[in-house]
């Protein structure tokens, strides 16, 4: 039942409630990022979804404008929302639009996609979520061949709401604390580039 239509109404019922409680927090964010970083907001990036198929992922901007690698234009309130976790809270309106899920793979660019080894692929078989198989095992200080792997165990698997509920459970304590933001050497996580297919 789950694997049907259960998932998808858990993610609406989630996202719901979720866009409630934390309308607050979300407005704070809005606001600072606005006072430190000005215009846009919201940073919004092209990124494969379900059977590889683009949607605009939305995130709070965490870069200053300008050149540079992301460790060049990181700022301190960038840092802080990325270790909370706090810069993917407008997923949540993907998540609402049917584009993402509450738990899956992450969303990554889209050209990623031809990087993808044929089992690395299978995590585009689901829709891409806030929280995953790969994030609870570290998030970021997760290498891209174990991340990947976890991703194409997470699609491979039948749906269950047991899993996604203890998934979002641990996502969320690793969020609050911080942990596995960067990954080693490197501001966030550095490009995926796998052998081409």
């Amino acid at each position: 039942m789950y694997a049907r239509c259960g998932k998808r109404a858990f993610d609406l019922a989630g996202a719901v409630l979720l866009l409630a409680v934390l309308a607050p927090v979300m407005a704070a964010v809005a606001v600072a990022v606005r006072v430190a970083l000005g215009p846009p907001v919201v940073f919004r990036q092209v990124r494969a979804g379900r059977g590889g198929r683009p949607f605009t992922v939305l995130k709070f901007r965490t870069l200053r404008e300008g050149p540079g690698d992301d460790a060049a234009r990181m700022t301190r309130l960038g840092r802080l929302l990325r270790a909370l976790a706090l810069d993917e809270l407008p997923q949540l309106v993907n998540v609402l639009r049917g584009e993402m899920s509450l738990v899956g793979p992450r969303p990554l660019p889209l050209d990623y996609v031809p990087f993808y080894a044929p089992r690395q692929a299978l995590r585009l078989a689901v829709r891409p979520g806030l929280a995953g198989l790969a994030q609870a095992a570290g998030r970021n200080a997760v290498g891209w061949e174990e991340r990947l792997e976890l991703d194409a165990r997470y699609a491979e698997a039948p749906p269950r709401l047991s899993r996604d509920l203890v998934l979002l459970a641990r996502c969320t304590v690793l969020a609050a604390t911080g942990r596995g933001a960067t990954a080693p050497g490197h501001a966030t996580m550095p490009a995926f580039r796998g052998r081409r297919i």
